[in-house]
C-alpha cells in the first residue's frame, strides 16, 4: 500500500503545468479565430504529460460566439473542467494573468507572444523554455516543447 501511494505521489509531482494563451492560439491554424487550434494544443500538451489551463481575453467570446463568453462557455466547448479555463475581466489584459499563473505554477506558457511589454514585471519571460512557440504547418500542429530533462 505504501508503495502504491508513493508511486501516485511521484506521478503527481512529475506532472508539469502549461498555461495556454488561448486568445493567441485561436489564430494559429489559418489566421481566423477558432477553437480547433486550442483543442489540438490541449490534446498534444496533455499527451506530453502537462496539466493545462487556458486563459482568454475578455473579447474572445465576441470573436467566436458573437457575445461575451464565460469560463463555462469555453470549458464546455473545449471539453475541459471549468476550473481549467479563465476569461479575464473586461478591460483587463490577459498577459499578466497568464504570466502570474505561469510563475505561481512554475509552468510553461504556450503562445507566440513574446510579452515584451511585461518584461520589467515578469523578467522570467527571458528564461529559456518558458515560452513555447507553436503553429500549424501543412495542417499539422508543431510545438517547440522543451526537452523534459531541461525543465526538471
Amino acid at each position: 500500500m505504501v508503495v502504491v501511494l508513493w508511486r501516485r505521489a511521484r506521478q503527481r509531482s512529475a506532472r508539469r503545468w502549461a498555461v495556454l494563451d488561448g486568445s493567441n492560439i485561436l489564430y494559429w491554424q489559418d489566421g481566423t479565430p477558432r477553437l480547433d487550434p486550442v483543442r489540438e494544443v490541449l490534446r498534444v500538451m496533455t499527451a506530453a504529460g502537462y496539466d493545462c489551463c487556458v486563459v482568454f481575453d475578455a473579447n474572445a467570446g465576441h470573436l467566436l460566439f458573437g457575445r461575451y463568453g464565460r469560463d463555462s462557455d469555453f470549458s464546455a466547448r473545449l471539453g475541459v473542467a471549468r476550473d481549467r479555463v479563465m476569461v479575464v475581466p473586461r478591460g483587463e489584459p490577459a498577459d499578466p494573468f497568464i504570466l502570474t499563473a505561469a510563475r505561481d505554477a512554475n509552468a510553461v506558457v504556450v503562445t507566440n507572444d513574446r510579452y515584451r511589454d511585461w518584461s520589467a514585471q515578469f523578467p522570467e519571460i527571458h528564461r529559456k523554455n518558458l515560452l513555447v512557440k507553436g503553429g500549424f504547418d501543412g495542417g499539422s500542429l508543431w510545438l517547440g516543447l522543451p526537452d523534459p530533462a531541461a525543465t526538471a
